[in-house]
């Protein structure tokens, strides 16, 4: 149950009928550290055997089952998307295909834990330290019948520890920028306990790795859960910061967790919402926007983006701060100007800029830099014509146009939309530009215009091409 290094894979040619299994980018020394990591969070064991034919169908076997968790193309072929996967920070506890507890269901007998930190990281004050492990706990004790007490001296049911490289456990750590922590399953002994890797730089904001985000996560553990397949919870097994000011434990990890030991029997303990992730598949879907990228499409709803590549239907989940740490959680508006190879996103009074996926510097600057008037606060959809070089900015019941050649909106503009968008009522949520058509989501529905005659063609559910 070790959180294991981040693997660079090799430029290895296995073949599994006839299909490459590793891309040859890389050296050939590292293939040791990619069947190592599918040994550990996969359960590979056909390393060695009597044929190579078998062996590599396993190989290749077990990468599909990687890439299934994280919903990855099923290729088999551990490409780049598969690798930028696996170079994220980690738990090292195998990945299961679905929200589990560990086998056999273990959980604590008593509801009534006890915790003691045995000693402290030189990253955070004492006082902080203390104040993040408590919070963690406070996660779950707040959905369950769960209550924790800490003690100062002997043996607590789960004991706390900061340390480094080998520390007694059977599961060393690694050095800095690798593992983070690891946690054990309810059982005596060492049962619950946690342990986080002192060469790591543990903070109380975003700076590192947020110590109460961690332990929360290996307090999951201790408690019996396992990983979730579900990118937005707490125990979605890849660490990704997210504000923690008013923390709300999302709903997979409720339901997880109370299937263990059940609800928190006080009236409303909670009285934050938990959140759930958004489904594609879900008819009433509003999107908050949607932009192309290099040939990919991506749609952001909340704090999560969809990912979708070329000639493959299948779309990948993730949170926006697992790609960008620097962005808001959540996104009002984005296009696409290929001609200047940039992506602009839009949050409240401020944008960014990407070059594929790493922000551009000096962002984010203010959307009045682009010549919106001063009672324009935030922007609800955008869209880019290349054919026109023309923006249209969507903001509220009226839409801008913005020229790239002269850096200027034009005149005549903001016009209403209802005026020239057949059948649009309200405001546009998302927008953009796909091969001579505009795309413009209005509530769960989609309405497709032709680029220069504005005349609709047709209305669909707004998921149409996400599920």
């Amino acid at each position: 149950m070790m959180w294991m290094k981040l693997l660079v894979l090799s430029a290895l040619a296995l073949s599994a009928h006839a299909v490459p299994i590793f891309t040859a980018d890389n050296g050939e020394d590292n293939m040791d550290f990619a069947k190592k990591y599918l040994k550990h969070f996969y359960n590979l064991t056909s390393t060695q055997g009597p044929t190579a034919r078998r062996r590599n169908v396993e190989l290749m076997d077990k990468v599909k089952e990687m890439q299934k968790f994280f919903g990855l193309h099923m290729s088999g072929v551990m490409d780049s998307d598969t690798l930028k996967v696996m170079k994220k920070p980690r738990c090292g506890v195998p990945d299961v295909e679905q929200y589990a507890t560990y086998p056999g269901g273990q959980k604590w007998t008593t509801n009534s834990l006890t915790y003691r930190i045995e000693n402290y990281t030189p990253d955070m004050s004492i006082s902080d330290v203390n104040k993040a492990i408590e919070k963690a706990f406070q996660v779950w004790s707040k959905v369950t019948p769960l209550k924790f007490t800490r003690l100062t001296s002997g043996t607590a049911d789960i004991m706390i520890s900061f340390a480094v490289r080998d520390h007694h456990d059977s599961y060393p750590f690694d050095g800095p920028e690798g593992t983070l922590a690891h946690a054990f399953a309810p059982a005596p002994d060492i049962g619950g306990d946690t342990h986080f890797d002192d060469d790591e730089t543990f903070s109380v904001g975003s700076a590192g790795y947020n110590l109460f985000l961690v332990a929360a996560h290996e307090f999951g553990h201790a408690l019996g859960l396992s990983h979730s397949q579900n990118p937005g919870a707490l125990m979605y097994p890849i660490y990704s910061y997210t504000d923690t000011s008013n923390y709300a434990l999302p709903l997979d990890d409720v339901q997880g967790i109370q299937s263990l030991y059940g609800p928190n029997p006080v009236p409303n303990p909670d009285p934050n919402t938990h959140p759930a992730t958004p489904n594609a598949c879900d008819p009433n879907l509003v999107l908050d926007a949607i932009t192309s990228l290099r040939g990919e499409t991506m749609y952001f709803k909340d704090r999560f983006f969809w990912r979708q590549i070329p000639q493959n239907r299948q779309v990948e989940q993730y949170t926006i701060t697992s790609f960008w740490p620097e962005l808001p959680s959540k996104i009002d508006a984005a296009y696409e100007s290929q001609h200047i190879d940039r992506v602009f996103l839009f949050k409240g009074a401020e944008y960014w800029a990407l070059f594929g996926y790493n922000i551009d510097q000096g962002f984010p600057q203010s959307i009045h830099n682009l010549g919106f008037p001063k009672n324009v606060n935030k922007i609800d959809a955008a869209l880019h014509n290349e054919n026109t070089g023309k923006t249209f900015f969507f903001v509220g019941n009226q839409y801008y146009s913005y020229d790239d050649s002269t850096k200027k909106m034009d005149r005549g503009f903001p016009r209403l939309i209802e005026e020239d968008f057949t059948g649009i009522r309200g405001k546009v949520d998302a927008a953009i530009q796909i091969r001579g058509f505009m795309y413009l989501y209005n509530g769960p529905r989609v309405f497709e215009y032709s680029c220069n005659s504005k005349r609709l063609f047709r209305v669909m559910n707004s998921n149409y091409n996400l599920c």
